[in-house]
């Protein structure tokens, strides 16, 4: 069973920055494709970005290039969002999800294990 906990939720303004981060608390990622998602209130959860189980391969919603990139520690597997440029339309829950030895896919159903989430306020 693999537990994901994320951390660096909070409230920025346009224009700031913050990075989310996403661990296991019982074993490492490092054999996992992870994927970055995020839901806003009445909205259904949607693709951010994701990253191959290698770090090879890295994918992102077209919303998303440019002020967004998503990386990982292969020693120990923890993954990073680094967000950029944050607008107010980019404020939702944002989860993470782990999928064995997967490529990065921007699909929701094929992930095996998700977090619980982290909230990501940007005021305008």
């Amino acid at each position: 069973q693999v537990q994901l906990v994320e951390s660096g939720g909070g409230l920025v303004q346009a224009g700031g920055s913050l990075r989310l981060s996403c661990a296991s608390s019982r074993r490492t990622l490092s054999s996992y494709g992870m994927g970055w998602f995020r839901q806003a209130p009445g909205k259904e959860r949607e693709f951010v970005a994701a990253i191959s189980w290698n770090g090879g391969r890295t994918h992102y919603a077209d919303s998303e290039k440019g002020r967004f990139a998503i990386s990982r520690d292969n020693d120990e597997g923890p993954v990073s969002l680094q967000m950029n440029s944050l607008k107010p339309e980019d404020t939702a829950v944002y989860y993470c999800a782990a999928q064995f030895l997967g490529s990065g896919s921007r699909y929701p159903h094929e992930y095996d294990y998700w977090g619980q989430g982290t909230q990501v306020t940007v005021s305008s």
